[in-house]
């Protein structure tokens, strides 16, 4: 691999959080499946990638210097 990102711009790291969440939250009973832990997944990736977005849209809004 020749480039990086950050952790949590990872599927296969968000994956793992959901697939450990997922299998915790069974202990307490509650069941979730396969294809619901993917839809999460797919979830925390575009809720990030907003989130990400508006920080980025805010730091240029608030900045104190101006673009060359």
């Amino acid at each position: 691999m020749e480039s990086e990102k950050n952790w949590y711009q990872s599927k296969a790291v968000w994956g793992a959080l959901v697939a450990i969440g997922a299998s915790l939250a069974q202990y307490g009973g509650l069941e979730l499946g396969v294809s619901d832990q993917g839809q999460v997944v797919e979830s925390i990736t575009a809720i990030t990638g907003a989130v990400g977005g508006l920080v980025a849209l805010y730091g240029r809004v608030t900045a104190k210097k101006a673009l060359k």
